[in-house]
């Protein structure tokens, strides 16, 4: 049986990758992990350290001119259902690959904050740590949010990177996402009289046909492209198979690049679905991508690899919410994330501890 402050920050980061994926942490499942990170921490002289619920933050404090935020989340996505995966719980390694659940998002990115937490005692920079819980649910249950609302101060920074995979180079801002029900109304009746009543489903194929001829746009912010993307990603309506529907709903999804605001991203689906019934359900601001800090210059230097955008929606926007410039850059494939067979090269996270190690020192 393990003990609660086991971990041994100071070994092959690899390995401690595998020791994190081994601890069952699906959101809602935190607070093993945490524990174990928290007592991990509490052992580092040279940190400060302050928990809120399964967040835990952990900060020097040596006056530095510039202090840098590195952050992840330590839940995941559930186990996958299918037999025979890899992407699940305990870890596997083979040929020099993890494969389980969060291999990439993101226990490779969460050993590396681990791992510089314990090493370096004298940065360039005062660095704050932050692992948080809740991250793959609803915004509204976020462990970030809620440090942001209860301790605001702890996360103030001049620039933040987001460890989330990005295949070892720096990723600029973030799309930001909105969901938008569209409804139709029609007139129930009994299907054998389709007549006497209007059927709902049968209008939505409007919605369905401008969204199909809607073209995303793909707009240059600050240098980076970022695609854009709308699209119907649930639909319901009726009541029984001899009914005709009386409502039909069709959920759009529309990712807009971090050009516009939460409320300019709504205009555009108004204009597009103009005189339906229309309802925004959820949306979180993008953020813009953050590279014109000297600053971020200075790791895009360390890594010599072009800067992307970000395409899906990640914490990077909190902070950019906050005035704090931030970036994603981790370890692993952002493509396998959530995948069954979820996995990271072990040398992929040996090299982002090295790069983050090499311009914070």
């Amino acid at each position: 049986m393990n003990t609660v402050n086991d971990l041994d920050l100071r070994q092959d980061v690899a390995v401690l990758t595998e020791e994190l994926m081994n601890i069952n942490s699906v959101s809602g499942n935190e607070q093993e992990l945490a524990d174990k990170v928290h007592a991990a921490l509490l052992e580092l002289d040279h940190l400060q350290v302050h928990r809120d619920g399964d967040s835990i933050v952990a900060r020097t404090a040596l006056g530095r001119d510039r202090r840098v935020v590195l952050a992840g989340h330590l839940d995941t996505v559930p186990l996958p259902r299918t037999a025979g995966a890899k992407g699940t719980v305990p870890a596997q390694v083979i040929d020099g690959v993890l494969y389980g659940r969060g291999a990439t998002d993101m226990k490779g990115g969460v050993a590396v904050q681990l791992a510089l937490a314990a090493e370096l005692t004298d940065p360039k920079h005062d660095v704050t740590y932050i692992f948080y819980d809740h991250e793959e649910v609803a915004a509204s249950k976020s462990g970030l949010g809620r440090l942001a609302r209860n301790s605001p101060e702890l996360l103030a920074a001049d620039f933040a990177i987001l460890l989330e995979p990005t295949n070892g180079t720096v990723e600029g801002g973030c799309n930001g996402t909105s969901r938008f029900v569209i409804r139709t109304h029609g007139t129930a009746a009994h299907s054998a009289r389709a007549w006497m009543g209007h059927n709902a489903i049968h209008d939505a194929s409007e919605v369905l046909r401008r969204l199909a001829e809607y073209q995303p746009q793909t707009i240059n912010v600050e240098g980076l492209e970022f695609r854009e993307g709308m699209n119907a990603v649930r639909i319901s309506g009726g009541v029984a198979g001899n009914v005709i529907p009386d409502y039909c709903e069709v959920e759009v999804n529309y990712r807009f690049a971090p050009d516009k605001t939460l409320e300019q991203a709504e205009a555009v689906v108004l204009e597009l679905f103009e005189g339906f019934d229309i309802e925004r359900t959820d949306g979180s601001n993008g953020a813009r991508p953050g590279l014109d800090q000297e600053i971020a210059a200075e790791l895009i230097s360390i890594l010599g690899q072009e800067p992307k955008p970000k395409y899906g929606w990640t914490d990077v926007a909190r902070f950019s919410a906050l005035g704090i410039p931030a970036v994603n850059f981790g370890p692993g494939d952002a493509l396998l994330a959530h995948s069954d067979d979820e996995h990271v090269p072990q040398q992929a996270i040996r090299d982002c501890l090295a790069s983050l190690r090499s311009w914070l020192s």
